[in-house]
Parts: structure tokens; C-alpha cells; sequence
């Protein structure tokens, strides 16, 4: 089991009111799983997400990540949790536009076990081969399309071999032959064994993984 969350609340204190984000929700992932979270805004499940992320921490409840539990941690121990286990994507891609590809992939290398240069620039070649983007790995995000950039964007996620895949939206500023493209691909990686948990509106989006789940009022239904 590489994700298992055990009756996860997150209130938020709003001046004098308590608004209940998450209301007793459990989520086991297995490895090698490729998950979709659907709802409407509001129904938890970017709250569940920055959760999973180690970007928040629940009120109260369990929450083990890779057979570590991170629910008590401090944030700099988040921190550490989410350099080395996980690998994020997001809809607006959030490459740095002034820095290349290659060094856009690179940036996650810094910050994870100390590498060479050298190093880093192979294995984040690599990550550009991977994901058919090797004649574009000198070229500035502004360069690329949008679907070139979510690529950059996904070799970033795996260039440290995380854990688990967290994409928010990221087809959500994507044509639709770049989304169909940007999801074969993710198909591909969980083929490969990753594990992907993904937050999406989009219902054919959904049907690329493995199961989906919805979300309402702070639940899953």
C-alpha cells in the first residue's frame, strides 16, 4: 500500500465558524495504482489533495505515505517527505520561464540527494528522452506549446523517482488532442509501475485511469 488515510477531517476556522472541508474520509492506494478524483468546486478535493501533498495536514486521522506516517510530521519533515517521495503537476504547468527544459527537469535534482552536475544533466536528459522531447530540451518554456510545457512539467514530476504522481488539473489548460496525448502518456508511466492520483472535472479525462472516485461535501460518495 503506498497511500492509506484513515478517517481524515480538516476543518478550517473561519473567524468564529468552523467549515468542514474533509468529513471522515479513508483512501487506500495500491502501488502501481492510477486514481481520478472527480467533483464540484468545493467538494474537498483539492483540500484532499494538498493533504496528500504533504502541503497541509489533516485536523485529525491517519495518513501513511510509502509505510510512513506523515500526519503528525513538522513542515520542514514535509518538506523532506516531498522532495523524495512525491512528484507534482499542476494545470498551469509552473515551469520557470526564464530556464531551459533541461534545467527546468534539473531543479527537483538540487534539492534531492547530492548529485554532480553531470549527473543531473543525464538523468534529466533522460526524463526529456522519456517523455519525446529530446530536440527540445535547450528551449525556454515560452518556446513550447502548451503540451510541450506539461511534458517538461511531467518529466520534472519524475526525474527523482517519487513515490506517487499528484496531478491537479493538468489537462485543464490543454486542447483536446494535447489532453488525449498528455493522458496516453500518463497511461504509459503507470504501465510502468507509478502510481498516479489525479484531480480532474473532466469526465473523459477520468476514463484514463484505473478507477475514479467523486467527491461531495467533504466525502467520498
Amino acid at each position: 500500500m503506498v497511500i492509506d488515510i484513515q478517517h481524515i477531517r480538516k476543518v478550517y476556522h473561519v473567524g468564529e465558524v468552523d467549515v468542514t472541508a474533509l468529513d471522515d474520509v479513508s483512501l487506500s492506494v495500491e502501488r502501481g495504482d492510477f486514481v481520478a478524483i472527480m467533483g464540484a468546486s468545493g467538494s474537498g478535493k483539492s483540500t484532499l489533495l494538498n493533504i496528500l501533498g504533504c502541503l497541509d495536514r489533516p485536523s485529525s486521522g491517519s495518513y501513511r505515505l510509502d509505510d510512513i506516517e506523515v500526519s503528525g510530521m513538522s513542515p520542514d519533515q514535509l518538506a523532506n517527505v516531498r522532495s523524495r517521495k512525491l512528484g507534482f503537476i499542476f494545470q498551469n504547468f509552473n515551469l520557470l520561464s526564464r530556464t531551459s527544459a533541461l534545467e527546468n527537469v534539473e531543479l527537483p535534482l538540487l534539492y534531492g540527494k547530492p548529485t554532480g552536475h553531470a549527473a543531473r544533466h543525464r538523468k534529466a536528459l533522460a526524463m526529456l528522452e522519456r517523455v519525446e522531447l529530446a530536440s527540445r530540451v535547450h528551449h525556454f518554456p515560452g518556446q513550447l506549446s502548451g503540451g510541450q510545457q506539461q511534458r517538461v512539467a511531467i518529466a520534472r514530476a519524475l526525474v527523482n523517482e517519487p513515490a506517487v504522481i499528484l496531478a491537479d488539473e493538468p489537462t485543464g489548460n490543454l486542447d483536446s488532442r494535447s489532453s488525449s496525448e498528455i493522458m496516453k502518456l500518463f497511461q504509459e508511466v503507470n504501465a510502468q509501475g507509478l502510481t498516479i492520483i489525479m484531480v480532474t472535472h473532466e469526465t473523459d479525462v477520468a476514463g484514463f485511469a484505473r478507477r475514479t472516485l467523486q467527491m461531495r461535501d467533504g466525502r467520498f460518495i
